[in-house]
């Protein structure tokens, strides 16, 4: 049976372009830190990576630190802060702050005191893209970038997460992106490396991924995938909503990721969903991957206003530019086909 991966928000496929990176990184004998030849070679291809996400995320190569991923970033950007956020964050994020911002129906995220508070630039469960105020502290980018356009310098914001392995990079190697000038206490300290900021021999077959990655994904941007993505998102969601009244289309009259459909189906739980469709071919998930393979309800949708039952009975459906319409149009007629069963048991009962 032909699988469909149809869950690009929770990790992206290598990039042939960012395996060939990692393949010639391995080559290189030397460590980063060393003066000879050979790690002065392996120091280079640092910078180059560095210049690389540098340029696709609208930054200077000087502010950005590499770490082993967004969650590491958060923490290094947000421990002992007391930075307000909302509950639509992700839960590496709201580990570390006071959670007392409000969202409205849609996801959108109210921000009085932007210097005090974090806020993510869109949200991995429903999409939903939230307008950055001018101050803001730290913004959770990971899931936006190079998906939609981002430019740091013009953010307005202190501080930046962003991670490799959703954007076809691979997984373990991240960033936090720093304003000029702006410093944070190191949570790793040892041989002063990433400017003192974090410490640890540099992972270099990484970081030669995610250079590669980066600079892919902003010739793709560019080169305008991601419309095309957004027309497959709008057939699969005009196609489900042809199928049944009750399916409720989370954040769809808010500004969204060109990708990602969250839908609701009352009484038919998330990871129903996800088990059938994945039996059937198909991978989507119930909400964020980063939860230990639990799955429960969402606190995104809960912070959005959905009860606990509504907030159970979601799947997210995300795309890439690697997803044909065949692969949408099949997917839909398998969830018709699942949903007309589920429907068949609720009138058995």
């Amino acid at each position: 049976m032909a699988r469909s991966y149809l869950d690009w928000n929770a990790t992206v496929p290598l990039r042939p372009e960012a395996q060939a990176a990692m393949l010639a990184a391995m080559e290189l004998a030397g460590n980063p830190s060393s003066v000879h030849a050979e790690g002065r070679a392996a120091k280079a291809l640092i910078e180059k990576a560095r210049r690389q996400v540098a340029a696709a995320v609208g930054a200077e190569g000087a502010d950005i630190v590499f770490t082993s991923g967004a969650t590491e970033a958060a923490a290094l950007a947000l421990a002992g802060r007391g930075l307000a956020c909302a509950g639509v964050e992700h839960d590496a994020v709201r580990a570390w702050c006071e959670e007392t911002l409000a969202c409205d129906a849609q996801g959108r995220v109210t921000v009085p005191d932007p210097a005090r508070a974090t806020l993510q630039l869109s949200n991995s469960e429903t999409g939903v893209i939230q307008t950055l105020p001018e101050g803001l502290a730290v913004t959770d980018a990971t899931q936006a970038f190079g998906k939609i356009p981002f430019a740091f310098n013009w953010s307005g914001a202190d501080m930046a997460l962003i991670s490799a392995h959703k954007i076809g990079g691979p997984k373990g190697i991240g960033a936090l992106i720093l304003r000029r000038g702006l410093n944070v206490e190191p949570g790793i300290r040892g041989g002063g490396q990433e400017m003192g900021r974090r410490s640890g021999t540099e992972n270099l077959i990484g970081i030669a991924g995610f250079g590669a990655a980066a600079e892919a994904a902003a010739r793709d941007l560019e080169a305008g995938e991601w419309d095309r993505v957004a027309e497959l998102r709008n057939i699969l969601e005009k196609n489900v909503a042809e199928s049944t009244k009750e399916t409720i289309f989370v954040g769809k009259d808010a500004n969204r990721l060109p990708n990602t459909s969250c839908f609701i189906t009352p009484g038919w739980k998330g990871e129903t969903q996800v088990m059938v469709m994945d039996l059937a071919g198909f991978a989507v998930s119930a909400g964020s991957a980063c939860s230990s393979g639990k799955v429960r309800a969402s606190r995104a949708l809960k912070a959005m206003g959905f009860d606990d039952a509504a907030a159970a009975s979601a799947i997210r459906v995300s795309i890439g530019p690697q997803t044909s319409e065949d692969e949408v149009l099949r997917f839909v007629d398998a969830w018709r086909r699942e949903h007309e069963k589920f429907q068949a048991r609720a009138r058995v009962r």
